[in-house]
């Protein structure tokens, strides 16, 4: 079956582009042109992922994102923003969307960050194993997709349980940030790393007892990160 891909974008030229490129590459692609349009068109179609402008009538990207992920629901977000400040950048990526790009983009480089996404979502559920990582206060629970902190749970965004599940799997390795995009968003992308960092910084909030004086996601200077934190021994399970 094709993938459904709705596209939320009040300016019909990019709309267009946005469609023709996806239907090209074989998606089944609906377009709406405000933000309460989505809400609308959820059940019906029913999509497997959405692109999302940040600058829409009605709802604006953020309350969008911010409404869906309150409802619990988790489908892939990729965010438009014509805008280059980065806290517009934040805004999107802390209320719940997976990834984004600034305007203009690339059509091809949008269609390799959507088939990243769609491909790494296929991936999540049925692991050959189910392991549990234990460091300190910080449990991740691989197969259940849960973190708790001190033995209480701690709600991640999907993209944040990624990382810091990625993290865990290479606890001790100094990863760069082109390391964490190709491991956990699966591409090569040799401009803004941002993302990695709000993500990063998102985690060491809901982790961390200090998200300035950080005791597992350490920061190597002019490298990128690594996972550290007392010594303890993975524990694994076979997956039922």
């Amino acid at each position: 079956m094709k993938k459904k891909i709705l596209v939320v974008d009040d300016e019909p030229s990019i709309s267009m582009l946005i469609e023709f490129n996806l239907k090209l590459a074989g998606y089944d692609v609906r377009c709406v042109h405000d933000g309460e349009a989505v809400f609308d068109m959820l059940k019906p179609f029913r999509p497997d992922l959405i692109i999302l402008d940040l600058m829409l009538p009605k709802m604006d990207g953020i309350q969008v994102c911010r409404e869906l992920r309150k409802q619990n629901n988790a489908v892939p977000i990729v965010m438009l923003t014509a805008l280059q400040d980065v806290t517009d950048v934040i805004a999107g990526l802390d209320n719940g969307a997976d990834d984004y790009m600034t305007k203009p983009f690339s059509p091809q480089e949008l269609l390799s960050r959507i088939q990243a996404i769609l491909r790494r979502v296929k991936s999540l559920p049925g692991t050959s194993e189910n392991t549990v990582h234990e460091i300190g206060r910080l449990t991740v629970f691989s197969e259940q997709r849960e973190v708790h902190v001190d033995n209480k749970p701690v709600e991640l965004t999907p993209k944040e349980f990624e990382l810091l599940l990625f993290l865990c799997r290479h606890r001790g390795k100094v990863l760069s940030r082109q390391q964490l995009l190709h491991g956990v968003w699966d591409y090569h992308f040799l401009g803004d790393t941002r993302i990695v960092d709000v993500h990063i910084s998102h985690l060491r909030d809901k982790i961390e007892k200090s998200a300035r004086s950080p005791e597992y996601i350490m920061t190597v200077r002019n490298v990128g990160y690594k996972l550290s934190g007392p010594s303890t021994v993975d524990s694994s399970v076979a997956s039922l």
